[in-house]
């Protein structure tokens, strides 16, 4: 019997793709599109909005398998909304495509999937699963430019064997000639680059129209000289040089962001380095790792070498190069080669190398 396939479909051309190859294949496929409760603005290519549900009904029809909808605007506003703005008003810079990934899709839509009978729950990312030695591996896919893991890396472990990406060993020039090829419904359809529920202008008036007003404050330097004054932490993060309102002989950058104090600390940009970070809520997806490898802090970093050591029921990173504007919230994800050893959040920058 052909193995079953679930396949979370947004609507967009990767997950159609990826369905469509997956049928090819000879699986048994059905289509799954996420309900998140979004409503789309006007001309915006939002992911999993009631237009994106209908384009993944239209997709599914065309390829002759079964879609189901399945409501989850729930899970997101308690597992990715609710940290969203928490963070922020924390002073940090949360990542919630990571917590999508973690607590929606390769959790509770997985189970589901295996629940109802499925052996695979499949996406589009770009991304790969790789069967070694009776290990799985979570591997970099070969359009390096669209390489997702950063944003898989929280997958469980026990998870991998039960997912699969069919879009590993393609860029996405191939993809969008394969859904043209086949002509698609969507294969014209503009990619996603936003958060999916920020429906705003920014980030920063989702903020308000859910938490209200917020509460302003100094900007200071690093010796505590206020310099200016700030609508509200939420407004800022880390490495941030505009919107500061400050007339200053030389570019100011945000260093650090003091909840506590409610202000923001500012200074040059040398002063934005540091050498390494501390990070919890760490998930491995390696047993054994060598003495030195690479680190991504953000999702277009490019990635840089470090040692990694257990400290306290976290992760110690000491970098072989100074980095630049290491942001608390966001996530580090270590690499051996096209390997994911694993990573967590970061929740302390240090300076210097204790």
């Amino acid at each position: 019997m052909p193995k079953k396939v679930l396949v979370a479909m947004s609507g967009g051309v990767d997950s159609s793709v990826a369905a469509l190859l997956l049928k090819k294949e000879g699986y048994h496929v059905a289509g799954v599109t996420m309900c998140l409760g979004i409503a789309a603005e006007e001309d915006s290519a939002r992911c999993c909005g009631a237009d994106a549900i209908d384009d993944a009904r239209r997709v599914c029809d065309q390829l002759s398998i079964a879609h189901y909808v399945l409501d989850y605007a729930d899970q997101l506003e308690e597992k990715v909304i609710a940290k969203f703005i928490s963070e922020y008003q924390q002073g940090r810079t949360p990542n919630p495509c990571v917590d999508c990934n973690r607590h929606l899709k390769f959790s509770s839509l997985l189970n589901k999937t295996l629940g109802l009978g499925f052996d695979y729950l499949a996406t589009g990312h770009y991304a790969a699963i790789e069967r070694k030695d009776d290990r799985y591996l979570l591997k970099r896919p070969k359009d390096r430019k669209k390489d997702q893991t950063y944003f898989l890396y929280a997958i469980p472990y026990g998870k991998l064997e039960h997912i699969l990406f069919p879009l590993a060993s393609l860029t996405k020039e191939e993809v969008k000639d394969i859904a043209k090829k086949e002509a698609l419904p969507v294969a014209e359809k503009p990619e996603s680059q936003d958060i999916c529920f920020v429906t705003q202008k920014n980030y920063q008036e989702f903020i308000l129209k859910r938490a209200g007003a917020q509460l302003p404050g100094p900007i200071v330097d690093r010796q505590g000289k206020v310099l200016g004054r700030h609508r509200g932490i939420v407004f800022h993060t880390v490495g941030q040089r505009g919107g500061l309102g400050i007339s200053h002989p030389t570019p100011l950058y945000v260093l650090s962001i003091d909840p506590i104090r409610n202000r923001i600390v500012v200074g040059e940009k040398k002063e934005l380095l540091a050498r390494g970070l501390f990070a919890d809520d760490v998930n491995l997806l390696a047993q054994t790792w060598p003495d030195e490898v690479q680190a991504k802090i953000r999702y277009r970093k490019k990635e840089a070498l470090c040692k990694v050591t257990a400290a306290s029921g976290r992760l110690k990173v000491i970098f072989s190069e100074d980095q630049e504007a290491i942001t608390p919230g966001q996530s580090v994800v270590f690499y051996d080669d096209d390997c994911v050893l694993g990573g967590g959040e970061i929740q302390e920058v240090f300076h210097g190398t204790d």
